[in-house]
């Protein structure tokens, strides 16, 4: 079976609550559900916590553990091990006996005081609701009592708790606790001790009161928690006596009671996933590792899902159609994917396929132009990766009818204002609709409009076409086929004309673009990432020269250390820095903050432009060789869904997130091929 990368984080990391706390980790559970805090173990966000279940795969998170505080006892003598930010700053630390964290599949906490080692390992149970926190423990100091009081919690992962809002039963057995929540879903939480003695804690002390969420209050977002802590387990350390402690919480019904086969289990199940990826080199096997994060199941749909980030994004249409290759073709996953394509196939309606699937009753959301065309391009990849007869009978049976709707549809103008005009050419978008992927909106603010012709939006229509083409033509359907060949040329066409700005030597971002209110059009000069598609898709337009010219533009404008930014830093609208308040991110969100997934795609572009030739792929590696650097910091092993534009391009928003990962993962394994 296949190794795992180790990297392991010791005191220079650790050194003060407020470097600590910066990196992050998470793992989940196939579900939805995850577990996650802070290097050192404080809980920094709402969304932390030791289990974070997921009630309604893959939504509904609710936060049921928040944490574990260790302490050591020694006569009279009270240490804390573990670590947490209370009111005004203040904080518990037991960092400062924190030795190392380690992380490969499953995170590791090491502790040393006065001759006790400590090592703490936590994995979540595949599929269930289920966290194990497995303690070995050895005594090379004096006698000694390490006691444990579990920190539980009932709420939305993006709430908060007050003492007056928790309500629980409680109830203390021989080797467990078990909590009923006050509430009408009627879960139980079961938390089960293999060792030691169930203790209640005094009634002052039955609450955790005051925790401090920095993050929070970094975002100017409601930054208090409040914990329930009823019961204490302690376990008497004799001198040179080693021992084992498993701890489980769970919501499941039945479960594994042994952490540490639990423990196992995770591990074993990452091999065998850098094993079917194959790759030898140690970053694509931590993006592999790091991949299984966001593919889970959907309980409404009975299928395979993408959430596109974490710890708060649900599962998106466009997304998941961004992040498929990387995430499932490139490490060899490719049930998930015909899984995933099959379920996009089952919710088309008018063209569209969803940007967000339905909970229970709901309906889906279909707003967004780009996610259909992307659909083309996934299956084209599925097919290219796969390519077995079978893998084809899939696509003919399941997805081809869906294209045609998709096609004919565009062609003849579907919802939110996308359509086909006169020149071939897709227009989208109108009032308040934001249909790209630049699509913040601040009340009646559109921050970035794009309505009009956009350009990824005509590159990807162009590639649909012609992969249709090709589809039509590989299943006899010929004049289906001499139609759409004969609509791509005139896109082609069409493209060239409108979409290429000489003066400027790249591609216009939007053109025919619509000002609401106001009876004119115009082309948009802004220099953004998304004519990197122009270059980067398996089907494009423009002449080497052109193809060329775009790219270097893109380079010498838009490109740092983890991304493309959206805006050069000289355009008059730039933000480099994604901080503050919500409307001051939003304003930022897509006007000068660096991105890390179109990066996949300029990689692909630039490797493209220069013939795949040495050079170019030793290049191309130093423009990822901060990625690699950057799965040490924020979430480690994870990249984040946006960076500062300004240097020294801090990660923002979502700690890790599908379509990075992906598109890193499928650009950086090119530069292998």
């Amino acid at each position: 079976m296949g190794t795992l990368v180790k990297k392991t984080f010791s005191r220079e990391y650790t050194r003060t609550f407020s470097e600590a706390i910066r990196r992050e980790w998470v793992i989940t559970n196939g579900l939805g559900g995850y577990a996650g805090s802070s290097l050192i173990g404080a809980n920094t966000r709402k969304h932390h916590g030791l289990l974070i279940a997921c009630l309604k795969s893959p939504t509904d998170r609710w936060v049921i553990l928040n944490g574990i505080k260790e302490e050591v006892i020694i006569g009279e003598q009270k240490e804390p091990l573990y670590s947490e930010q209370k009111t005004k700053g203040k904080y518990v630390n037991g960092f400062v006996h924190q030795t190392g964290f380690s992380f490969d599949a499953v995170p590791e906490f090491t502790y040393f005081y006065k001759g006790l080692s400590v090592k703490k390992t936590v994995a979540l149970e595949w599929e269930k609701n289920t966290v194990a926190i497995g303690y070995e423990i050895n005594n090379g100091g004096d006698d000694c009592v390490l006691s444990f009081v579990p920190v539980f919690n009932y709420r939305d992962a993006s709430a908060s708790s007050t003492k007056k809002s928790i309500k629980f039963k409680s109830y203390a057995l021989f080797d467990s606790i078990l909590l009923e929540p006050k509430s009408e879903r009627g879960d139980i939480i079961r938390f089960f001790a293999s060792a030691g003695t169930l203790g209640f804690n005094d009634p002052d002390k039955q609450y955790d009161e005051g925790i401090e969420l920095q993050t929070e209050i970094d975002t100017g977002m409601s930054s208090s928690d409040t914990g329930y802590c009823p019961y204490n387990v302690q376990i008497g350390i004799k001198a040179g006596e080693s021992k084992r402690l498993s701890f489980v919480c769970t919501i499941e019904s039945d479960c594994e009671r042994d952490a540490f086969v639990t423990i196992k289990k995770a591990r074993e199940r990452a091999r065998k996933l850098v094993d079917r990826a194959g790759f030898k080199d140690e970053f694509l096997k931590r993006l592999t590792v790091n991949a299984d994060n966001f593919i889970c199941n959907r309980e409404s749909t009975g299928t395979k899902t993408v959430l596109a980030g974490l710890p708060w994004f649900a599962d998106w249409g466009r997304d998941t159609m961004i992040a498929l290759t990387g995430l499932t073709l490139e490490t060899g996953r490719f049930e998930d994917a015909q899984s995933i394509l099959e379920t996009f196939a089952r919710y088309e309606k008018n063209g569209l396929i969803p940007n967000m699937f339905p909970d229970g009753d709901k309906a889906p959301l279909y707003n967004t132009v780009d996610a259909s065309l992307w659909y083309f391009y996934c299956t084209d990849m599925y097919l290219k990766y796969v390519g077995t007869k079978e893998a084809y009978e899939f696509v003919r049976e399941k997805i081809y009818p869906c294209f045609k709707n998709i096609i004919a549809a565009y062609k003849k103008g579907t919802d939110f204002s996308i359509g086909m005009d006169a020149d071939g050419l897709i227009h989208a978008g109108s009032g308040l609709d934001q249909v790209t992927w630049m699509d913040v909106r601040i009340g009646n603010l559109v921050v970035t409009p794009r309505h009009g012709k956009p350009v990824e939006i005509n590159a990807l229509w162009y590639n649909a076409l012609v992969t249709q083409a090709e589809l039509a033509k590989h299943f006899g359907d010929k004049e289906y086929a001499s139609e759409l060949m004969k609509l791509s040329k005139t896109v082609k066409a069409s493209f060239v004309k409108r979409f290429w700005y000489a003066e400027g030597g790249y591609l216009y971002d939007v053109v025919d673009e619509v000002h609401e209110g106001e009876a004119y059009k115009t082309d948009s000069e802004t220099i953004r990432p998304n004519q990197i598609y122009a270059i980067s898709l398996p089907h494009t337009m423009l002449d080497r020269d052109k193809e060329k010219s775009v790219v270097n533009v893109v380079l010498k404008n838009l490109y740092v250390d983890f991304g493309l930014r959206t805006l050069p830093e000289d355009d008059p609208y730039y933000h480099g820095v994604y901080a503050g308040k919500l409307y001051d991110r939003d304003l930022a969100y897509h006007q000068g903050t660096a991105w890390a997934f179109p990066l996949g795609a300029f990689i692909e572009a630039y490797l493209k432009v220069n013939d795949y030739s040495k050079a170019a792929k030793e290049y191309a590696e130093t423009l990822l060789e901060p990625m690699k650097k950057h799965l040490d910091d924020g979430c480690i092993g994870g990249i984040a869904e946006i960076f500062d534009g300004d240097a020294p391009h801090i990660s923002r928003g979502c700690y890790t997130q599908a379509w990075s990962v992906g598109e890193i993962l499928r650009a950086y394994a090119l530069l292998n091929k």
